[in-house]
């Protein structure tokens, strides 16, 4: 069998399309796990926590 610049690039190009499908799907399913959201909800008021006001 011979590997040819066309086989390779189609190889690259599946493999690369259900890597970024595997990968989003696991980035969403984390994203919205019900037990993680008392931690967003915290990271995302921490920031406002710590200011008193304007830097001066």
């Amino acid at each position: 069998m011979d590997i040819t610049h066309a086989l390779t690039a189609a190889i690259a190009k599946s493999f690369g399309l259900f890597y970024l499908i595997a990968f989003s799907a696991g980035i969403t399913a984390y994203a919205f796990w019900p037990s993680l959201g008392r931690r967003f909800d915290k990271a995302a008021k921490s920031i406002l926590d710590d200011e008193e006001g304007p830097c001066r």
